[in-house]
């Protein structure tokens, strides 16, 4: 079986054969026992690049196959050294039938990867995707960031591929699950490059997204199943604890089983849910804003003088601040090279989210910069988060006077007025609003706080001319719908909530890893 030799740290110049010579000079075995050699993982060091002589340093993982199996086991026995396992799924297929189709609601990474997964098993599942197709997505939503009227069922939030199709495509995640690598080389085999395969923090950008997203499209039609565009989840009925039927706009669907992989904007379908006895419950989530700089900035902060060097990557940091109260404010879907989109869903909102091509080479760096909020804060009532969050959407919009954000400077906000350093990139436009009248004081008070810690950690935070543009609302879903050790909603037989709406995964990996899960939930209690 493989191994894997892991912190390897070489400088940022060698190449891949070097790497894999300094693995073996790690643990001590010739060139002529290795039958086979790849890069693994490989990442960037600079936390000492200005106190030691070999400044940046790349940290790689091998995968290494040997001879000798009793040397390979050998080695697992060290520190640094693991067993490499590939994941295959082996699912558990139910013989047990019932009358109806697995309907999936949503198409963004956990409907995607649910509906992939049981096309591929023999199922023919019927997915539900309220907005338009990529394509349709991107004439809408360019329409609407030059100025005209936001489409309420297409946009940045609603439409095939989810939220994430219109973001910096990030395939980082906390969560530590196998099914993570099968995610990755999924995405490879739909279109993605192989690089995300090896590199630590590996991102598809929304260019390459917009092609994968119709490639599995394309794949769970080819495998029998089906993916219905302009048609929303509109409602569900019972049959005593079973969904019997849904409702869609062109009628309704006779349900073997329900995953519901809906996403943290579809406040319409949360209410929905409520009406027809289902338990929702209030969770945390964060508001702030976007705050940008100069890529250039970000570099130099991280890099030192290293920075610009063709070997490495557009800089990207991830920031907290906790207080001993738990209050936290911390950056979030950080966007190299990005910019700060206009992402509302309903009309008479303002909501912001960043963006980033495949290549990052735009001219600023965005990430949002938000504060905790709980529902201590705005309610325990099961919408009352949806609702904080949607009323800050609103007072946007008044502030603004129209579709432009509000926004100011990091010296306004903070009290040492200051020029801007960067040309917002947000469409259609920004203007100059106090966003201390946006924001609960409890809010600001911390972003303050948080926005001054951070200024000692990076020195592009300590720009006073960066701007921050708000809303950032939508970092994740203010709902949760309990579910049991069996993915099915409390009280229910065969309603799966997964993904990031009904709160259970926060970004692409994480939701595409919660659809398959539900995915193999159904292929264990339903038959094709």
């Amino acid at each position: 079986m493989p191994i894997i030799v892991m912190n390897i740290k070489t400088p940022i110049d060698v190449g891949e054969a070097e790497i894999i010579s300094s693995s073996l000079k790690e643990i001590g075995v010739g060139k002529r026992h290795v039958l086979s050699a790849s890069i693994y993982k490989t990442s960037l060091d600079a936390r000492k690049r200005e106190r030691t002589r070999d400044g940046i340093r790349l940290v790689s993982s091998v995968l290494l196959t040997l001879d000798s199996e009793k040397l390979e086991r050998e080695l697992s026995k060290r520190q640094n050294v693991k067993y490499f396992e590939e994941l295959e799924l082996s699912p558990t297929i139910s013989n047990r039938r019932t009358d109806g189709r697995v309907v999936i609601a949503g198409f963004g990474p956990a409907g995607m990867f649910a509906g992939l997964i049981l096309s591929e098993y023999g199922y023919k599942p019927i997915v539900l995707e309220r907005g338009g197709s990529v394509d349709e997505r991107v004439e809408k939503i360019t329409e609407y960031w030059s100025g005209g009227e936001l489409d309420e069922s297409t946009n940045v939030q609603f439409g095939e591929g989810g939220a994430g199709t219109f973001s910096d495509g990030k395939l980082t995640t906390r969560i530590n699950d196998p099914l993570c690598r099968y995610v990755l080389q999924k995405f490879v085999d739909f279109g993605a490059p192989e690089s995300i395969l090896r590199i630590a923090k590996p991102h598809l950008g929304t260019d390459n997204l917009r092609d994968i997203v119709k490639n599995i499209r394309r794949k769970i039609i080819e495998n029998g199943g089906e993916v219905r565009l302009h048609s929303a989840l509109t409602g569900i009925e019972f049959d005593g604890e079973r969904i019997a039927k849904v409702s869609t706009p062109s009628g309704d669907i006779e349900t073997s089983a329900l995953i519901l992989a809906i996403g943290h904007s579809a406040r319409d379908t949360f209410e929905m849910l409520l009406s027809s006895g289902i338990r929702l419950e209030p969770k945390p989530f964060s508001v702030g804003a976007r705050i940008e700089h100069k890529q250039e900035s970000v570099d130099k902060s991280l890099y030192g003088d290293y920075a610009g060097s063709p070997l490495l990557p557009k800089g990207e940091y991830q920031l907290s601040h906790r207080r001993p109260d738990g209050r936290a404010c911390y950056t979030f879907c950080m966007c190299p090279g990005g910019m700060v989109v206009a992402s509302a869903s309903e009309k008479g909102t303002i909501v912001t989210n960043g963006m980033s091509m495949y290549s990052r080479d735009g001219e600023n760096a965005n990430a949002a910069v938000v504060v905790s909020v709980t529902p201590d804060d705005f309610g325990h009532g099961a919408l009352d988060g949806l609702n904080f969050a949607s009323d800050i959407e609103k007072k946007a919009y008044l502030l603004s006077g129209d579709s432009r954000a509000p926004a100011m400077t990091v010296g306004d906000f903070l009290g040492s007025p200051a020029s801007r350093s960067v040309v917002p990139s947000y469409e259609p436009g920004v203007a100059d609003r106090d966003l201390n009248k946006l924001f609960p004081t409890f809010v600001t008070e911390m972003m303050k706080e948080g926005l001054s810690k951070f200024a000692c950690e990076m020195d592009c935070f300590g720009d006073m001319g960066a701007v921050l543009t708000a809303p950032e609302t939508r970092t994740s879903s203010p709902i949760r719908i309990p579910r049991d050790g069996n993915m099915r909603a409390l009280g229910t037989e065969n309603l799966i909530p997964c993904g990031e709406g009904p709160g259970y995964a926060g970004g692409i990996m994480s939701a595409a890893v919660d659809g398959i899960k539900a995915a193999l939930e159904v292929m264990k209690s339903f038959a094709p």
